[in-house]
C-alpha cells in the first residue's frame, strides 16, 4: 500500500509551494511534502542530511511547520528549526549552518488565507520542474524510512550581525526605512 497523496495541481507553482490553507493546502499535504523532500535530500547527500525549517509570522505557519519537521523527519532528516522570521534569515541560516537545504513556510505577499513552502537544496533555488517531480513523489508516496532529529536555534544573532556588517562600509549619514511587511522581521527590525 502506498502512503502517496495527491496535491492539488494549483499549490505546485514556479517557484514555490502555495495554496489556500484548509481548502487547497493543508498540514496531511505539508507533512507528505516534508517526508518526499527529506527522501530526496537524502538521496543527493553523502552524510546524514540536515535541513533548516523557518516559517512566517502567518497564524497558520507555526502548525504547517510542524507538519513540515514531522515529514522531514520520519525520512531521516535532522532537522535545524530557526524558528519565526523572515524568509532572507532562513536562507542565510541554511549557509551559516551548513544545512544541505532550507525550507521555509512562507505565505509571502499574498493574503493571510494562503501559505506555502519556499525551498532551497544544496545552496540553490528549488523550482520549476523540480517542485513538479516533488508533486509525483508524494503522490507515489515512495518515500524513505527514519528517524532524524530537531535541534532549535536562534539564528536571530548571527542574523543581525551579519546585516550590520553591509552597513560598515556605507557613509555616515546613510538614512534606512524599514518595513517589517508581513510581521515576521518585526523582532529583527526592531532589534
Amino acid at each position: 500500500m502506498s502512503d502517496g497523496r495527491a496535491l492539488n495541481s494549483s499549490i505546485l507553482r514556479e517557484y514555490d509551494i502555495r495554496g489556500v490553507v484548509g481548502d487547497t493546502l493543508n498540514v496531511a499535504d505539508v507533512e507528505a511534502i516534508g517526508r518526499a523532500f527529506g527522501t530526496l535530500v537524502r538521496e543527493r547527500t553523502a552524510s546524514r542530511a540536515k535541513v533548516a525549517v523557518g516559517y512566517d509570522g502567518r497564524l497558520s505557519s507555526p502548525d504547517l511547520s510542524t507538519s513540515l519537521c514531522n515529514g522531514l523527519v520520519s525520512s531521516g532528516v535532522d532537522i535545524v528549526n530557526v524558528g519565526v522570521g523572515p524568509t532572507p534569515m532562513l536562507y542565510f541560516a541554511t549557509y551559516r549552518l551548513e544545512a544541505d537545504a532550507g525550507m521555509m513556510i512562507t505565505g509571502s505577499h499574498n493574503p493571510p488565507e494562503f501559505n506555502g513552502i519556499k525551498v532551497m537544496l544544496q545552496g540553490k533555488s528549488f523550482f520549476g520542474d523540480a517542485i513538479q517531480d516533488l508533486g509525483k513523489r508524494v503522490a507515489e508516496g515512495t518515500f524513505v524510512p527514519g528517524a532524524g532529529d530537531v535541534e532549535e536555534i536562534d539564528i536571530t544573532e548571527d542574523y543581525l550581525s551579519r546585516l550590520l556588517e553591509c552597513l560598515q562600509s556605507t557613509r555616515l549619514d546613510l538614512k534606512v526605512a524599514w518595513d517589517p511587511g508581513n510581521g515576521a522581521s518585526g523582532d529583527i527590525v526592531r532589534q
